[in-house]
């Protein structure tokens, strides 16, 4: 066998120099196609994505959680042909929840359908944590709790000889709502290759604990000015670790619920056993006031409480139906929760203190501020993760900007001996 027919082949499709539209095509020495994951960039007005790929060329997929920058491109492959789709069944049921809402919502055409979404749901290969799977006769597939967010998974993969890491996005910061990634089932030592995340290479996250107690102090000032505080958060992870947070610090103001946020909350309680404390859990949601009709929305902005609803970016739901009743009274507070993408209103309103409403510039005059709740691992844990690599090992870094991803890897190359690299978008990179 020549020595282009026994490498591996990786693409990188997507996700190289900017956070989103991640697509990652993985060539075993037999000629088995994988693809991990296969997302949608949000960052523009419309959605774009990855470099394209024959359906018919794959063996499988491997989904590593349900955010649209991971999840949101797929249904192009069940267009023509189904492809088997590993992951964890919560993922697959978040992924079609975040897509179908993508498809109803957005403003520009996208290139597939309900029916391929459907299509797509009828090829889901459910996975469990710690178990491994053979894809491919060359092809084996372990999977591991990324701690992201609830049903969120890593990808170890044995190709030919040859082991690979595929983190996703993932997080070694415990939360109220996930244990950190399990970085405890797997043996970095022994990994030949590992492509992670970048998504905070330059970028530190305050430590959690006193994020938490800001938090809770920031709401109980606005609480006891009478005020009401608006919460936009993810409806997926975000929204329920904030219940959790209020329910953990036994919050005595009434907290409603509002938004997608309530969809993705039934679903995580058929799921329980991907989060931390299923009885933190039930307790917060089972608290909080749960919007079922216009008259439970207005009734919210009768009293002093807190609401929170997606969108996490002020992009759109029912967080922007509170924000035009609220924003013009000091009392109340607008407290951002999720990663605010620039150019999205939620950025621009942390910039300026503005917002538009129907194409008009209005102040706001309640306070503004935004909280780090990330899901992802800050620098101090990305540094953390490389240091328990074994010298030598080939580190990609993706879904990152490319000037802090590169700086990154330019400084865990010097650290720990690792041979570092940051692709490009299209980029085919070759190992035996």
């Amino acid at each position: 066998m020549s020595m282009e027919q026994s490498s591996i082949r990786i693409k990188f499709l997507g996700g190289c120099g900017e956070v989103g539209r991640v697509g990652v095509l993985i060539e075993s020495p037999k000629g088995n196609k994988l693809l991990l994951d296969y997302g949608v960039s949000l960052t523009d007005e419309k959605p774009l994505f990855p470099e394209s790929i024959a359906p018919k060329e794959l063996c499988a997929i491997f989904l590593s959680h349900a955010h649209l920058d991971h999840s949101g491109a797929l249904p192009l492959i069940y267009t023509s042909r189904r492809v088997p789709l590993y992951t964890t069944t919560l993922t697959a049921k978040f992924s079609r929840l975040l897509i179908e809402d993508m498809l109803r919502l957005s403003g520009y055409y996208i290139p597939y359908e309900m029916a391929d979404v459907k299509t797509m749901m009828r090829s889901v290969v459910p996975v469990k944590y710690g178990e491994e799977i053979v894809i491919a006769e060359d092809i084996c597939l372990k999977v591991i709790n990324a701690g992201h967010i609830p049903g969120s998974a890593m990808a170890l993969l044995e190709v030919g000889d040859y082991t690979i890491l595929f983190t996703s996005d993932f997080n070694l910061i415990e939360t109220q709502l996930l244990p950190p990634a399990d970085l405890g089932s797997l043996d970095l030592k022994r990994v030949d290759m590992v492509i992670m995340e970048s998504t905070y290479a330059t970028t530190e996250h305050p430590e959690r604990k006193q994020c938490e107690k800001l938090f809770i102090s920031s709401i109980i000032e606005v609480m006891e000015e009478g005020g009401i505080a608006l919460v936009p958060a993810f409806s997926v992870g975000r929204s329920q670790e904030i219940l959790c947070i209020l329910e953990r610090y036994s919050f005595g103001y009434p907290i409603t619920l509002d938004g997608m946020a309530r969809v993705a909350s039934k679903i995580l309680l058929d799921h329980l056993e991907f989060v931390k404390d299923k009885e933190l859990l039930k307790r917060a949601l089972s608290n909080a006031r749960w919007v079922m009709t216009r008259g439970d929305r207005r009734r919210a902005l009768k009293s002093s409480g807190v609401i929170v609803s997606p969108a996490g970016m002020l992009k759109g739901g029912a967080a922007l139906y509170y924000l035009q009743r609220i924003y013009k009274d000091r009392r109340n507070a607008i407290f951002l929760v999720s990663y605010q993408i620039p150019g999205t209103p939620g950025r621009y309103l942390l910039e300026t203190g503005k917002f538009k409403f129907n194409d008009k510039e209005e102040k706001v005059k309640a306070k503004v501020a935004w909280f780090d709740f990330s899901s992802h691992s800050g620098r101090k844990e990305l540094l953390e993760f490389a240091s328990m690599l074994g010298s030598g090992v080939k580190l990609i870094l993706i879904h990152g900007e490319h000037e802090g991803s590169k700086a990154l890897a330019e400084e865990l190359s010097e650290l720990y001996d690792l041979d570092t690299y940051v692709p490009r978008m299209g980029e085919e990179l070759r190992v035996c």
